[in-house]
Parts: structure tokens; C-alpha cells; sequence
């Protein structure tokens, strides 16, 4: 964000400078300085120290352990240089006496060292302690109480810098290295920590008075607000609200803070402040929307949706009736219904998508149903169907091998109306829905948010509902998909069996492909699934095609089918409709199998290299199985054969594994699942995050920052959606200085 007006923009010109406008950079340091993308004085100003250390306390010489990074203040009674013949190195040594004992600091082959120091010199030096006999520090850092400029000067030389980076300035703070707490950045060969601290004082002194508020008004309603807990009251802000430092302040303590609390209070003001101009964005689009848009009138009258809760068979859980209540008035209201349905797996959503195309459909509309591969467009397809043609409803396939047309004569009057579910050939030109009012899209952080755009503009302004599988981190729902309103499948249907997670090694395999036979005899099914199609030379990674004619052999006469990602359309479809009916017993599979695949007589599932799947993934593919009132088996299998097994012989006793496994075994609540995937893997792992600018984030983290996301969500909601200001369109657009 920027501040609008001359004034600020005279300012921000400042900080736009080269950064070899700041004392101490020259062009060999502006080429060091460049390779960690820091190109002007504003890039110096917000590249943050990695961390501070506090060398506010001085520890005894007697007191030294060997290892011990600390700070050390004596006198020098002895100081020399050295040459070990035999090896031409050479150590020039000054010993400390504090009053306790002694200290030896040396530098390696570094002899010019001896003119910066006298016998009588106070000094103050932080290091590690390398040896307790004599106790050492090599090459530490230095102050010398009375002579500052010669101190400098000496470290300046003992780097190799003279001459390629400049001398040290002779003004230089004798406090920047010692005695507070110091700033450590992180560094390119041939920059050190020293130099680095001192250029970092110097652009704070010449520029730190020309950085702006990124909005002063906000500001205000910031400290204002007295808001310091999150929405669901579970966390709060660990500083006040009414504590945010100024701008020019908080990069101030960004560097040179007087302690941790400071430091810490500068990084979340500058957090916030992109999570601000973050939230600018995204609820813009929310704005936008509902300036332009007319929504169209799509929440229907029962005359589809009651036949067709009543052929179900079963009554819908309370959490579906509640989404699909949320989801009627959004389609009956005034603005086009933006939201996002999260529901673990096995909770039901592909009902709610049913009914909610029904809505569109009884008031005269089309409902278009996208889905990440065609495997899952397939079985979307058989399952509306199986639902929607007895209530004489079109029910389409648009795929990049498939673009079929119902049987004649299905239809409501209106000959174009139905639903058509697809893959991403939907966005492509040739398909041109009639009267499109609802687009559904499955698994929604498969698609990017322009390929979404993309598909609602095949209709003026249709009604949105985006559905995913995998659960969304709450911090994660306010951002990425901040200007939808979202819903929680919190529910499953009854008489679902529950499914059991077991850990093993590779040493239990026989014992598990014996319960698997037993198993498979008794009538269930099961999925066995690796992390790759064919071999690539790793060792300990299984592949389907490798181990397919194994398995064949070892579970006959039953039948083992495949199913990966490179065969032919027909041949998946082929392989699927015999899994369903139950003329094959085990499917050999790659993770093309974790959306859509519903066969409830399925209740065995085997993962081999189980930790080359992350935990959201593992989850999905557990929840092929369980679908049925059947108790079902997940056996994860992971890590290396041994010698000697640990594991006992029955698939209940869990071997203790990585812990990442360990954690996905105790639970099968996927939100809990996905927050954990969350804080192991990041943010950029997990998400798209390029489409929303989270991946610009410097100082704030969607992991940790939740309260910080969910203040500035409620700022900016807050101050969006008051009477026309000041505000503008191009106010919030930058978060540099």
C-alpha cells in the first residue's frame, strides 16, 4: 500500500533511489546486495534480519562453555602474531582479562591484524567458544571501547573488503555489534554480518524519515478498534491493537529494535499491512460483483426437488439441509451467490451439488458441473443419472474424449435446459450452455481462479458454487478464497463403518498381503495404491506397472485390475464399471483414484512409500474405503526392510514411523488433518497461491498469523463497505516503502 499525495510520493522517491545511495555501498556491495534482490534503498529497508541475538548480557571468562555463543568484555595484557612452520598458517592472538580468567581471541592467517590493537585497549567480543584449554574465540566480533574507529577499520581489513567495498565509516555507532540486541541477516559470500548491520544503519539514517503510512486512515481505525481476538474467539493478537507502532517505527525496530517485543511488533505491523492490501484485493472482487451484477433468479420450487429427495431412500443429514438452506437464499438474493462448500470426505457432497443444480433447473436454467479429471467428471456423470433422468432431467458429458447428448425426449420444456458435467473442455469455445445459471466446480484448487472466471463468463452473471474434498486451513479460506462465503459439510451420513489406520515397515509385508488374501476371499474389495506409474530408479519406490503382474499372481484366481492416469478414457472407464460391479477384487492404482471413486463393498486399502503422499492426499485416497456399513483397513506402508522386524503379525499393532504418518493414523478428522498438512508442508506446497499474492508475503505468515489475517479481513471489510470516502481504486495497491 501507498499513501496518496505529493507529499508521499516526494517521500516514496527516496526509497526508490539505487542502494548505492546509502553510505558504505559501493559497486562491489551493490552487486552483493543485488544477488538477494535488493535493488533499492526501499528493498534495504524492508529486507528483514532472520533473527536477533541479545548480546545485552556479558558472560565471565570462568564461566566459558566450550560451544557457548556469547558476549565477553576484558582488557588485552598480551597480543601477538604466530607462524607454524610446518604449515606456513599463521594466528595473530589477543588475550582478555576480565577479573576471571583469560580468554585467547585469534584470527587465522590474517598478521595485518596486530596494528588495530594495544596492549591496555578495552575490549567488548562476541563469538563462539571454540576450546576450554586455553579458552578461544576465533574471529570474533569486536569492539574496542577506546579506539571505535580503529576497531572498525581493523574488522574492515580482517574481511578482505578494504578497497573492493569501502573502508568502514568513521562515524559508526559503537553500539550496532555489542551490548543490544543485534540484528543477523541472512548474507551472499563476500558480505558480512558487520557490513550488513552498518548499511542497514545508514539507509535508516538517511531515508528512515522519508517512509510513509501505507494508509494513514486505516491506521487510525486500526488502533481504533480495540480488536484483539479472532471471529471464533480462540486466539488472540499477541499485541494490542492500540500498540501498532508507526510504519517509519516499525521498520525501525525491524532492525534495530530496543528488545524482542518490539521486534516482534514491527514484523506484525508490516504483516498486517500486507495482509491489508491483501485483503484490498480480494474483497474488491466481492465488491465489484455486487456493484454490477443482477442476480439471476434461481432458487426454484420444489417441484424437482421433492421426488427427488423422496427416491433417495435416505433422508439428508442436518448439516446438508443446513448448506442447502445457505445456498437457497444466495440463489434467491439479489447478488450472484459466490461460495465455497468444504466437507471431508464421505459427507455428501455431490447430493448438495444435485440439489442445488435442481434450484437452477426448476426455475428454468442449466447447471454445469466441472471436475478435475475424467475420471471424476465420469463418475459425476453416472451418479446424476442415476438421479436426475427418472425426473426426465438431460444429464450431459463434456470431456476432451467424451461430448455426449441424453437420450431424446428428456427434457422440461425447455429443449437446451439440463445439466452438464465435464472436465476442463468446458471452458473451451465449442461449448456454449443455454440459460446457464448455476456452475458447480468439483475440487476447486485443482482449477486457478482465471479458469474459474473463464467458465461464468459462458453465462451473464450465473450463480458459484465451488466444492472441495480437502479440507481448506481456516487462514487459508480467508484468503485464497476470501470473497466467497463458505459452508461446512461438519456431518456423515449414518451407518458408515469405521475405518482403521494401521503403520508398517516393509519387513510386515508378507503378514499384510496374508490378511489382504483372507480379506479379498471373504468377499471385500481392495485398492492398492502406489506413488508412481513406472519405475524411475529410486530405490525403495514401487510402481503400478512393476508391480501389477506380481500381485496378479500372488491373489489368484481373484482378479486384480490397473488404473493410472495414461490409459486410454474407455480403458479406465472399462476397469472402473468391473471394480464397481465386483468383477475385480483388487485395483493396483496410482492417487488417480483419491476423488470420486464411490464403491462402498471396497473396504481394504494398501499405500506402499506412503511418505511420498502428503497427509490432505493420504486422506483422500482413505476415503475411497468406509463407504459402505463394513469395518474397513488403511495399512500405510513406509520406510526401509531391517534385518529384524519390529512389527507383530496382526494389522491392528501400529510400528512407530514418521511422525507426520503417526499423526494421520490417530485421527480421520480431515480438518485437523489439513491444518496439520498446513503448518509440515507451507503454504506454496499446498496451494496455487501466485492467484491470490500471498506468495509475496515478507513479513506476515498464513501459518502462524491467523489472528493477524482475520483483524485486517475485518479492517477492511469494515472500511470497504462504509459511505463513499476518500478511498480509491489505486490506494492499496503496493506494500513496499
Amino acid at each position: 500500500m501507498t499513501s496518496t499525495g505529493a507529499h508521499a510520493s516526494a517521500e516514496t522517491a527516496g526509497l526508490e533511489s539505487p542502494v548505492s545511495a546509502v553510505a558504505g555501498v559501493g559497486s562491489a556491495r551493490a552487486r552483493l546486495l543485488a544477488k538477494r534482490g535488493i535493488l533499492t534503498v526501499g528493498d534495504l529497508l524492508l529486507d528483514a534480519p532472520r533473527r536477533h541475538e541479545d548480546r545485552r548480557q556479558f558472560s565471565k571468562i570462568r564461566d566459558l562453555q566450550e560451544g557457548q555463543k556469547t558476549t565477553v568484555s576484558g582488557k588485552v595484557i598480551a597480543m601477538g602474531n604466530k607462524t607454524f612452520a610446518r604449515t606456513g598458517r599463521s594466528v595473530f592472538e589477543v588475550i582478555l582479562d576480565d577479573g576471571s580468567a583469560h580468554l585467547h581471541c585469534r584470527w587465522w592467517n590474517l598478521p595485518q591484524m596486530e596494528r588495530f590493537f594495544d596492549v591496555g585497549d578495552e575490549l567488548v567480543v562476541h563469538g563462539k567458544v571454540r576450546s576450554l584449554r586455553p579458552k578461544a574465540m576465533d574471529h570474533p566480533e569486536t569492539e574496542t571501547l577506546s579506539s571505535v574507529t580503529r576497531e572498525a577499520d581493523a574488522e574492515t581489513l580482517a574481511v578482505g573488503a578494504v578497497g573492493a567495498a569501502g573502508t568502514a565509516d568513521p562515524a559508526e555507532e559503537p553500539s550496532l555489534h555489542v551490548g543490544r540486541w543485534v540484528p543477523l541477516y541472512s548474507l551472499t559470500d563476500g558480505l558480512t554480518q558487520r557490513a550488513r548491520r552498518w548499511i542497514a544503519w545508514n539507509a535508516l539514517k538517511a531515508f528512515g524519515e522519508r517512509i510513509p503510512e501505507a494508509d494513514p486512515d486505516l491506521l487510525v481505525e486500526a488502533s481504533r478498534s480495540g480488536w484483539t481476538a479472532s471471529a471464533d474467539g480462540q486466539q488472540e493478537i499477541p499485541l494490542l491493537a492500540q500498540e501498532w507502532p508507526a510504519r517509519a517505527q516499525a521498520i525501525r525496530d525491524l532492525h534495530f529494535p530496543a528488545s524482542d517485543t518490539d521486534a516482534e511488533r514491527a514484523r506484525q505491523r508490516l504483516a498486517l499491512d500486507e495482509f491489508i492490501a491483501l485483503q484490498f484485493e480480494i474483497q474488491r472482487r466481492r465488491l465489484n460483483l455486487e456493484s454490477k451484477a443482477t442476480a439471476l433468479p434461481c432458487q426454484g420450487n420444489n417441484s424437482l426437488m421433492r421426488p427427488f429427495l423422496a427416491r433417495l431412500g435416505f433422508r439428508p443429514t442436518q448439516a446438508q439441509n443446513r448448506v442447502l438452506r445457505e445456498i437457497r437464499e444466495d440463489m434467491g438474493g439479489t447478488v450472484p451467490m459466490r461460495r465455497l462448500l468444504q466437507g471431508d470426505v464421505g459427507s455428501g457432497k455431490t447430493l448438495v451439488a444435485a440439489a442445488a443444480a435442481l434450484m437452477a433447473l426448476e426455475s428454468g436454467y442449466s447447471a454445469v458441473v466441472m471436475a478435475p479429471t475424467e475420471i471424476l467428471a465420469q463418475q459425476l456423470h453416472a451418479n446424476f443419472r442415476r438421479w436426475l433422468e427418472p425426473l426426465q432431467i438431460p444429464v450431459h458429458l463434456w470431456t476432451a474424449s467424451v461430448k455426449s447428448r441424453s437420450e431424446p425426449g428428456l427434457n422440461l420444456g425447455l429443449s437446451d435446459v439440463g445439466l452438464t458435467v465435464g472436465t476442463h473442455a468446458l471452458i473451451e469455445s465449442g461449448f456454449l450452455p443455454e440459460r446457464l445459471g448455476l456452475v458447480i466446480i468439483d475440487e476447486q484448487h485443482r482449477f486457478g481462479v482465471a479458469q474459474r472466471e473463464r467458465l461464468l463468463r459462458k453465462g451473464r452473471y450465473p450463480h458459484l458454487l465451488v466444492m472441495t474434498a480437502t479440507p481448506i486451513p481456516r487462514t487459508l479460506g480467508l484468503t485464497l478464497y476470501g470473497d466467497l462465503d463458505i459452508s461446512v459439510l461438519d456431518e456423515k451420513p449414518p451407518g458408515r463403518g469405521k475405518i482403521r489406520t494401521h503403520l508398517r515397515t516393509p519387513d510386515a509385508l508378507p503378514k499384510v498381503w496374508a490378511f489382504l488374501r483372507r480379506e479379498i476371499e471373504r468377499g471385500h474389495q481392495a485398492y492398492i495404491v502406489y506413488p508412481r506409474i513406472l519405475d524411475n530408479g529410486e530405490e525403495d519406490a514401487k510402481s503400478v506397472e512393476t508391480e501389477y503382474p506380481r500381485i496378479s499372481k500372488a491373489l489368484e484366481p481373484q482378479v486384480v485390475g490397473k488404473l493410472h492416469g495414461r490409459m486410454p478414457p474407455e480403458e479406465k472407464e472399462r476397469v472402473l464399471s468391473e471394480f464397481r460391479a465386483g468383477r475385480i477384487q483388487a485395483l493396483v492404482a496410482t492417487s488417480v483414484i483419491e476423488v470420486g471413486i464411490d464403491v462402498p463393498q471396497a473396504t481394504l486399502m494398501l499405500i506402499e512409500n506412503a511418505q511420498q503422499f502428503g497427509l490432505a492426499q493420504l486422506h483422500q485416497l482413505r476415503g475411497r474405503i468406509g463407504r459402505g456399513a463394513t469395518e474397513s483397513h488403511c495399512i500405510l506402508v513406509s520406510g526401509k526392510a531391517s534385518a529384524s522386524s519390529t512389527a507383530s503379525a496382526g494389522p491392528s499393532a501400529a510400528v512407530p514411523l514418521d511422525p507426520r504418518l503417526k499423526a494421520f493414523s490417530e485421527t480421520d478428522d480431515g480438518f485437523e488433518l489439513a491444518e496439520l498438512d498446513f503448518k509440515l508442508r507451507g503454504v506454496g506446497e499446498l496451494t496455487g497461491l501466485s492467484q491470490s499474492g500471498s506468495d509475496h508475503l515478507r513479513f506476515g505468515s498464513l501459518i502462524e498469523d491467523r489472528p493477524l489475517v482475520e483483524f485486517a479481513r475485518q479492517l477492511v471489510r469494515r472500511h470497504l463497505r462504509k459511505p463513499p470516502a476518500k478511498h480509491s481504486a489505486t490506494d492499496h495497491g503496493n506494500i513496499g516503502c
